[in-house]
Parts: C-alpha cells; structure tokens; sequence
C-alpha cells in the first residue's frame, strides 16, 4: 500500500506551525507583538490528533506496538536530555560559578529562572519524565512545556483503538457524547474536571472525527457552507465573549474551552477540505519533516530554548518582525539538524537494548 504523502505534509506543516507558535511564545513573548502571537495559534496542536485519526486503526496489537515503540524512543530521548542538563550544571559549576549558572538561566526569564541548583542528579525528574509527569528541564525549558501533547496523545491512542475495534458500529455514537461532554463542561465551568478528561472529551471528537473521513472527500458543494459556519462561529464568539477575547486564547487552550475550540475550527476545516483532494505526489522538505514529526517535536524543544540566546541580545537591534523571522528559520535549521541528531541517538539507543535483550534472553532448550 502506497504511503499518502498528504499525511506527512500535512504532518510536516503542522510540525512547522509547531515550532512557529514556540518561536512566538516562548523567546517571542520578549518582542512579537500580542496579535501575532495569537494568530500562531491557528494552525495548532489540534491537526496532529485529527492526522492520527484519519492514520489510525483497528488493529490493537499494531497501534499497542506503536506506543510501545513510541514510549520507549520518548525514553530514550528525556534519559539523554537528563544527562545533558545535569553534565551543563557540572560543567558551569566546574568552570564558572554559581552565579554564572544564574545568569544562565534568567536568559529564560523569571517564570523558568532556576534556584536550586547542584552537582546531584535529580534522579527523581527522570523517573517522573519517564512516567509523564514532565518536571521542568532547566537548561531545555520548551521541551517539557511542549510535551503535554504526547501524554493525551498516548491515552487518545489506547481509548481510541478500543472504541474502533470493540464498537466499530458506534462510533458515531461516541462522538456525540465526547461532543455533549464538552459542551456540558463549557456551559457549566465551575465542573470543568482537572486532569485529562477535557484534553480528551474534546480531542476524541477531532480523532473520531477524523478517523470516519478517512478515505472520503469533502464535496466541492459543501465546502463553503463549511468556511460560513467557521466564520459565524467566530463572528459569535467575538460578540459574545468581546474583542479582548482575541488575545485569551492561548489561555483558553489548557484546558480546551469553546474559545479555543472554536479558533481551532478553520485549521481543522482546512486539513479535511484539502484531504484526498490535495494531491501531493513528490517527496519534499516538508514531507520529510513529516514523516519524521516526532524526532522534529523532540527537537523543537531543545532549538526554542536555544535561540533565547539569540533573542536577547538582538531584540533591541532590529524591528521586531525582521527579528522574528530570523529567530523563526534558525529554530527550523537547529530543529532540522537536532532532529538528525536524535534520529541516530535513537538508533544506537535501540542497538544497546537489542544488546541487553539477546545477553539476557533465556537460551532455548
């Protein structure tokens, strides 16, 4: 079965989007203005759950597989950032001071400015990564800001598979109650639950969703009538909630409420008009980072934190916007060649399990 290309370079302009919004929201919140870093969010986070559900299954076995390979190759990554963060520590305790690692780390402001600082490894920060509980990186802030996204995505996958292979013939069924959830949460926000639960009522939606467009195209007529509903969804959202609502959003995102939903409906619209219509038939940039989304999101994280450093120096040198741009392709080219490097860390990561497996495999009798 040919592999769709449509589905990497959607991957591959979302992964892009990604690194754009980390661009703007995190070293950007020192020089881009308000408004641009909100229009970043219009193509978010929400399109990589709706790409998993058109690519995903039945089949729990393969997709149990996946997140398998999936968590271990997540270990992989949080166990070399652990050592990179600790050994900097050293390092700048060694050669500098202490006051220098200070300096060091108000680069990244006072919300991420670290206090506690020593030559013990906290070994207990890798244990929680490992476990998802993503304890701040101080050297590598955005890593563990970005990776929220990875825990849903995990429990989307597993509740995902079940529903697909145990109610195949109900799958409609549960998208009106994830949607009836959500709305339920949204009216009534004094019950709005913690944790996940709202993360999933809502991306479930998109991931059903997603998963039952799979194969289809939307008709040329509908099209339209698809762009209006956005478009007096907004206009609703803008007359009921005021103007100001504009620059909350990004605050409307964690957890997801109608704001956000709602701002995250014409991204979602588009990926589904362009779906088996677009037709992308050649390998590309942009595929290439698709087909390797994940390496490319690990990395981001590591690229956004380093251009900080980039950032402070040159905001008061130059307009804003040319600044933007600039910091916005050199997270790309840091992103692009982390990712390479991690890619290879991961390969020989799994050469040494293979290592360990076949030392402490039980010899057949």
């Amino acid at each position: 079965m040919n592999r769709d290309l449509y589905i990497d370079f959607a991957k591959g302009l979302a992964t892009l989007s990604i690194i754009f919004i980390h661009t703007a929201f995190w070293s950007g919140q020192f020089y881009i203005a308000p408004e641009v870093r909100v229009f970043s969010l219009v193509f978010d986070v929400a399109l990589f759950y709706a790409l998993s559900g058109i690519t995903s299954g039945s089949n729990i076995e393969k997709t149990f597989y996946r997140l398998l390979k999936l968590q271990i190759t997540y270990m992989i990554f949080v166990t070399l950032l652990f050592f990179l963060d600790y050994l900097f520590k050293v390092f700048g305790l060694a050669f500098f001071s202490l006051e220098w690692l200070h300096n060091f780390y108000s680069t990244f402001g006072s919300k991420y400015a670290t206090i506690d600082i020593s030559t013990q490894p906290q070994w207990q920060n890798l244990g929680n990564w490992y476990l998802h509980q993503y304890t701040n990186a101080d050297t590598f802030p955005v890593v563990m800001g970005s990776f929220w996204y990875l825990k849903v995505y995990f429990i989307l996958s597993v509740f995902g598979v079940l529903i697909l292979k145990f109610f195949p013939k109900h799958i409609n069924w549960f998208i009106g109650l994830c949607i009836a959830l959500t709305l339920i949460f949204n009216i009534f926000p004094d019950y709005y639950p913690s944790g996940q639960v709202g993360y999933v009522a809502f991306y479930m939606t998109v991931f059903l969703i997603a998963h039952q467009m799979k194969g289809k195209k939307i008709p040329t007529k509908l099209i339209p009538v698809l762009y209006g509903v956005v478009a007096l969804a907004l206009a609703w959202m803008f007359s009921h909630y005021g103007k100001d609502v504009f620059y909350k959003i990004n605050k409307n995102k964690f957890p997801p409420t109608i704001i956000y939903i709602i701002w995250t409906l014409f991204s979602l619209t588009t990926l589904f008009v362009f779906y088996n219509r677009l037709k992308i038939s050649k390998e590309s940039f942009v595929t290439y980072i698709g087909k390797n989304a994940i390496f490319f999101y690990f990395a981001q994280g590591i690229s956004s934190s380093l251009v900080y450093f980039l950032v402070v120096p040159l905001k008061e040198n130059m307009p804003w916007w040319i600044l933007m741009v600039l910091i916005y392709i050199v997270n790309v080219i840091l992103a692009f060649i982390i990712a390479a490097g991690l890619k290879k860390f991961d390969s020989f990561g799994w050469k040494i399990l293979e290592f360990l497996r076949k030392k402490t495999a039980i010899p057949s009798s």
